[in-house]
């Protein structure tokens, strides 16, 4: 009796630790499948109210995900924003209700006159050189948690570089490129 009892309860056990990593594989897979670069947050100056965080998010799953929140004690309110064009050609901020899409195998860029992270309420004077934390919350792959520096004159991004290409009728040709804002 007692050696059918420890078969079934290591029966049991067996299941339940199966179950137990079906169950977790995907939240641990899912935080690999995000990745961010070039992540920096920038304020005009150390008296400022206010800060934009920019960087590039690649998603190198198959599946798509969606940048819903971000969370940050550094401010009162931390936001995600874009640019629109009003109907009289002005480009206003506006607040992101539904988060941004990061289509499987993609990439978000969080730029300058695009797509950011809004710092309002600033909390603590930004100083150049410092980092600050930030919580990126996706759908799937769930929370993120960055530490990410200050730049106070960092202008963009992007950065130099150069590329081939060709145009129709024409031979390849080679561009040089420096973006700024």
């Amino acid at each position: 009796m007692i050696l059918e009892y420890c078969k079934r309860l290591r029966y049991f056990y067996n299941k339940l630790i199966f179950f137990g990593i079906v169950l977790l594989t995907p939240w641990v897979a899912s935080a690999e499948t995000i990745l961010v670069e070039d992540a920096y947050v920038r304020a005009s100056s150390k008296l400022a109210k206010s800060a934009a965080a920019f960087m590039e998010i690649r998603n190198t799953s198959s599946r798509g995900d969606r940048l819903l929140d971000v969370k940050s004690d550094v401010a009162k309110k931390v936001e995600l924003h874009t640019h629109i064009k009003s109907d009289d050609g002005v480009m206003k901020m506006r607040r992101v209700e539904d988060g941004f899409v990061i289509s499987g195998n993609g990439v978000l860029k969080l730029e300058r006159g695009g797509d950011h992270i809004m710092f309002m309420g600033l909390s603590q004077p930004f100083v150049d050189g410092g980092a600050i934390s930030l919580t990126l919350i996706f759908e799937t792959a769930g929370s993120i948690e960055l530490e990410i520096p200050v730049h106070l004159k960092k202008r963009s991004t992007s950065r130099s570089h150069s590329h081939t290409h060709k145009h129709k009728n024409s031979k390849a040709h080679k561009h040089e490129h420096t973006h700024s804002d």
